[in-house]
């Protein structure tokens, strides 16, 4: 430790010069004061050079000081200091951010991640761990390992890394015996849990290689599997082939019921500021996390704002036909009451295109009935919250402003982190969408 600290004395790094000139302003103006103190009874002159001393001594080390802090900073940050102020205030505004905890998986998770991580670091990704398709599902089925690719995708979402990593995680083998098909990160988690024996243990030296901000939990280490009661009757296992069953869903579960829920998911729950149930597949992503013992009653005993980010589109196989008020009565029928505070719904009309593309599909806008959902109890936020392009996706900012805002508003100030509030509402305020 010893050895590292000298290493500010080397020779190019443009600190010793700077250090020296401190130590000397330091000393006049030490100096003048010890005289100004000496002998008040001295001629008047004599007090002018030791004020003129103290002055001097004080300007030198701050010279210094101005100068020592651009030095190392032109080397943290090579493209300039000029902002400086800017991004060590909005750093220290992420790191005192409130606590939010979103839970889903699929891409509707990942989208409202990178929303939040805009105003807070501060931030728990709880993701379902019952995909058995695609990659993850092939290396489920071959290592035992839990299906890798939604935690990849949450893991990128929150990163704060070179786009060529991100590229590199996202990377997909298109030849290969046994590689095709298989992206890199979804290697790479597997190959951590392995080496590491844990599934967690593997996502936070991810998450340290990718500089992710937050965490990224799973809703339970168990081999877990999705089974559907279908309308006519039929019993579908595992996610994948839900949607292609083409059938209407009364009820899923999990297999084994009786998962338990990771302790770390529980934790942040408890602690968390904003609870976000996110976008995505209703039966599918959302509810395999609810649906692990435990975590509906950590929500249901939270003190934290919920809410439930409404999907714009129907997903065909799945939640066909489904409005606003069906999908939550969804919730209420498999995880029970106390979930939902408050729902975000898009107030934004679709273009003739867009619509037409997804009814191809064979898929529309959720019907949202905002006097329904105020009558059932719910508190409703209707927004333009579309984002700009060819899809009927979430604009991933302006969502997590939407609902960053309506807790800033109503939130009354904790002891001790007053600071904190006030840090979020001036990130909202100077926010430049």
């Amino acid at each position: 430790m010893r050895n590292r600290a000298l290493r500010w004395l080397l020779p190019g790094l443009r600190v010793k010069r700077w250090l020296a000139l401190f130590t000397l302003g330091i000393a006049l103006a030490a100096a003048g004061v010890v005289l100004l103190h000496s002998d008040w009874s001295r001629r008047h002159a004599d007090i002018a050079f030791d004020i003129g001393l103290v002055l001097v001594g004080a300007v030198l080390a701050s010279l210094s000081v101005r100068q020592l802090i651009t030095s190392v900073v032109t080397v943290l940050l090579p493209e300039g200091t000029g902002e400086i102020a800017e991004t060590y205030w909005r750093s220290r505004a992420l790191l005192r951010g409130p606590r939010v905890v979103a839970l889903g998986g699929g891409t509707g998770l990942p989208v409202m991640l990178r929303g939040i991580k805009q105003f807070t670091s501060n931030i728990t990704a709880i993701v379902a761990v019952t995909d058995d398709g695609g990659s993850s599902g092939r290396l489920r089925g071959e290592l035992g390992v839990p299906p890798p690719g939604d935690l990849r995708n949450c893991l990128l979402a929150l990163a704060e890394t070179e786009p060529l990593m991100e590229q590199l995680f996202q990377y997909r083998f298109e030849s290969g015996e046994g590689l095709t098909g298989h992206a890199f990160g979804n290697l790479f988690l597997a190959a951590m849990t392995t080496v590491t024996g844990d599934l967690q243990d593997a996502i936070r030296a991810s998450s340290r290689v990718l500089a992710v901000r937050g965490q990224v939990l799973p809703a339970t280490d168990d081999q877990v599997t999705l089974r559907a009661d279908l309308e006519d009757g039929r019993v579908i296992s595992g996610e994948s082939h839900i949607p292609e069953a083409n059938g209407t869903i009364l009820r899923v579960a999990l297999d084994p019921p009786d998962a338990s829920p990771t302790q770390e998911a529980l934790r942040a729950i408890a602690e968390a500021d904003v609870i976000v149930l996110s976008p995505g597949s209703l039966f599918t992503s959302l509810m395999p996390n609810l649906l692990v013992p435990g975590i509906a009653d950590a929500i249901r005993r939270s003190s934290a704002l919920r809410v439930y980010v409404q999907n714009i589109m129907t997903q065909p196989g799945e939640t066909d036909g489904m409005s606003a008020e069906e999908h939550l009565e969804a919730i209420v029928r498999h995880a029970g009451t106390g979930l939902v505070d408050c729902v975000v719904l898009n107030a934004a009309p679709l273009g003739d295109e867009v619509a037409q593309r997804y009814r191809l599909r064979r898929s529309e806008a959720v019907h949202c009935n905002e006097q329904g959902l105020a009558a059932a109890g719910y508190e409703v936020i209707a927004l333009p919250l579309l984002a700009e392009g060819p899809y009927a996706r979430h604009d991933s900012h302006l969502v997590a402003r939407t609902i960053l805002s309506r807790w800033a508003r109503a939130r009354r100030p904790e002891p001790g982190r007053l600071l904190d509030l006030l840090l979020l509402r001036e990130n909202l305020r100077s926010d430049g969408r």
